[in-house]
């Protein structure tokens, strides 16, 4: 079984298939011929720590990648990433565009690469629509051994490609923001940012078919975490850790459904190895979701944990999260915003204006995801919520000690070499560093 990995920067859930106003009608037409999974979350809500812990199946502090890799941070055993796990399978192993896991593209192991970004990069048009040509022409040549083929967008990521906006006069800036001039162009950016990686990802799959390999290819579409606003990436509020999967294979006997199973992206790395038939590492984390795939199982795990360490700055916090429940600890002295770990944007620069950096969030908090979908009821001190409380706090610890996490023993401390911005440094663009 080839596999084809398609990874937009950024995206969360913001596009057509999970029902928002940002037209993507070649991922939307993909959705209708697959499964799509409408409860999966991030193991990070920023950029290189989500991406190793779905490439290697554990946690992003169990990994190593605590912070961004073009900051200095790194995994701790780059053997356990799905590329080099696939290579001693006899995969031939390609990038296309974009990898967030290292600065060095050697320590990842891929047998070839047809166009590469460096990590950090800001997103073009151009350049993700000239490797969606070379995904193409490599779909369409002649490929002796199954291939693993990541083909990695720039788009949605910031800053968008401005000639691409769409007219702000329409557009409904995302939940939470509010209703504004520079939040509704903000957005607009935002969508033609969206279509363009659809029209990148329309070609790849086409591509896909026109070779015939779409009757021996898992497809796999997903993105790292939330969007770049404030309120979203960096955070552990279903804003931030929400994302797209979408995934086909052949003989899938849920395509065309819509999935309301529990989902971790750590559960990736074990569902590509039952759909292709490889024996899973025992090193994993997650479960896979063929059990739900095949309809004997409605779910395959009972909660799923995400993390923040470092992004620009360093802001420790940690959830657990069930289907209906979510507890969120910050392990910092302060629980002021910060502002470097916000992308800048006009969004941003609204929410400055008018005070952000002046409120304070709880050191816990307990959300009710049945009657609080938007997370602003804090239930940790509601008696109702005790024994829920008791469990979630409970279940956290457990896995905090499990993995041996570093937050327990205080502050975590940075690599020697990693750039990591003061708390109270406005933007992540600015040198001013601890």
């Amino acid at each position: 079984m080839n596999i084809l990995l398609i990874h937009t920067h950024d995206t969360g859930r913001f596009i057509e298939p999970y029902g928002y106003q940002v037209p993507t009608p070649n991922i939307m037409a993909f959705a209708r011929h697959a499964t799509l999974f409408r409860q999966v979350f991030s193991a990070a809500p920023t950029c290189s720590p989500s991406r190793a812990a779905l490439l290697t199946g554990v946690s992003p502090h169990v990994n190593g990648m605590l912070g961004l890799a073009h900051r200095g941070f790194g995994m701790n055993d780059y053997g356990k990433h799905l590329v080099h796990f696939l290579n001693r399978h006899g995969y031939e192993t390609v990038l296309c565009g974009v990898q967030h896991e290292s600065t060095d593209v050697h320590d990842l192991g891929y047998k070839k690469v047809l166009g590469y970004y460096e990590p950090g990069a800001a997103a073009t048009a151009g350049d993700d629509l000239t490797h969606a040509e070379e995904v193409a022409n490599y779909l369409k040549s002649s490929v002796r051994e199954p291939f693993f083929l990541s083909y990695g967008l720039l788009n949605t990521h910031r800053e968008f490609p401005k000639d691409k906006a769409v007219d702000p006069n329409y557009v409904m800036p995302p939940f939470p923001l509010p209703d504004l001039p520079e939040t509704r162009q903000d957005m607009a950016e935002f969508i033609g940012s969206a279509q363009v990686a659809d029209e990148c990802i329309g070609h790849v799959l086409s591509a896909l078919r026109e070779s015939g390999k779409d009757e021996n290819t898992l497809v796999i579409f997903t993105t790292d975490h939330g969007i770049a606003f404030p309120l979203m990436k960096c955070n552990l509020l279903d804003t931030g850790i929400g994302v797209s999967l979408i995934l086909d294979y052949p003989n899938n006997p849920r395509r065309g459904h819509a999935v309301d199973t529990l989902v971790s992206q750590l559960d990736l790395f074990p569902t590509i190895c039952d759909v292709c038939g490889l024996e899973k590492p025992d090193w994993l984390e997650g479960a896979s979701l063929l059990p739900v795939l095949e309809g004997s199982s409605d779910e395959i795990r009972d909660e799923l944990f995400a993390e923040v360490t470092f992004h620009a700055s360093y802001e420790p916090m940690r959830c657990v999260r069930t289907k209906r429940y979510k507890l969120i600890r910050y392990y910092d002295d302060d629980t002021g915003y910060v502002p470097s770990n916000i992308d800048d944007s006009k969004s941003k620069d609204v929410l400055m204006q008018n005070g952000i950096l002046d409120q304070l969030r709880d050191r816990e908090m307990l959300f009710d995801l049945y009657l609080d979908p938007a997370e602003r009821v804090n239930c940790v001190h509601h008696q109702a919520y005790q024994e829920i409380y008791d469990d979630l706090s409970h279940r956290l610890d457990h896995w905090l000690k499990s993995t041996a996490d570093p937050i327990l023993n205080g502050p975590v401390p940075r690599p020697k070499a990693a750039l990591v911005n003061k708390r109270t440094c406005i933007s992540p663009q600015l040198d001013d560093f601890e």
